[in-house]
């Protein structure tokens, strides 16, 4: 089997008298692709932010690795090996998007060990992503689809061993929406990365990841091959019978 790289057993978020996330167990091995989908209000983003350490669980636990980090910030996660994008990317505006990656380096991934060649600076990382030949625009002047691609950046100069990308679609054509799920599973193919995509994309997320969690509620209903869980009469009525046709 292989090495689990990150886990969640019974990780329950509470806002007040409101339940975010209702004790979800969660766990993905090295070089998985693992996509979580569910409606409006089903606890992602909540849930994703448990994974990096954003928001602390009320109850429950989060492992990296052998490492216990329930309760840590985020930039412990970081230095374990957690790195993460955003809904709306966070680049630098002012600095060049070579800064920009470099940042990421000199922030988590100056300690990490790396033996792909991709992670050996900002210029090879940037030259994966496709943006070599804008290394000195200002991250600002990108379009928002380079944005995207730029924060994925920053988050590879972490140099991490589990990447959680959270709504990538958002504000991409159908052309570029395409060239970025083929770039995820360049990420976990070419660079050994256990990936976790949330998305509202569903059929993007569907036609690239191998498993797929579904969350409703704040509780997750499913969890499986994309294909059985497509099939899942629980997930049809919560979410897929009518978000399927969504882009």
């Amino acid at each position: 089997m292989a090495e689990r790289r990150l886990r969640a057993h019974a990780v329950t978020v509470r806002f007040g008298g409101l339940v975010a996330v209702d004790a979800v167990d969660f766990e993905i091995a090295a070089r998985e692709l693992v996509g979580v989908i569910g409606p409006n209000g089903a606890g992602k983003t909540t849930f994703f932010h448990t994974l990096s350490g954003i928001v602390r669980p009320t109850s429950g636990r989060l492992l990296v690795g052998d490492a216990d980090l329930t309760g840590r910030a985020p930039e412990v996660f970081a230095g374990h090996g957690v790195a993460r994008t955003f809904q709306t990317p966070r680049v630098f505006g002012d600095m060049s998007a070579e800064a920009n990656v470099r940042f990421g380096l000199e922030f988590a991934g100056r300690h990490r060990a790396h033996t792909h060649p991709a992670f050996a600076s900002a210029a090879s990382i940037l030259d994966f992503l496709g943006l070599a030949g804008y290394a000195q625009t200002p991250a600002g002047a990108l379009t928002p689809a380079r944005q995207r691609l730029l924060e994925i950046g920053m988050a590879l100069g972490a140099r991490p061993s589990v990447l959680l990308l959270d709504e990538v679609a958002a504000g991409l054509t159908e052309r570029e929406l395409a060239e970025a799920a083929a770039l995820i599973r360049r990420v976990r193919d070419e660079l050994d990365l256990a990936v976790v995509w949330i998305e509202h994309a569903v059929r993007a997320l569907m036609g690239t990841v191998e498993r797929v969690v579904v969350l409703h509620e704040g509780r997750k209903i499913a969890d499986g091959p994309t294909a059985s869980v497509a099939r899942d009469p629980a997930v049809v009525e919560a979410y897929l019978g009518r978000a399927a046709g969504s882009t």
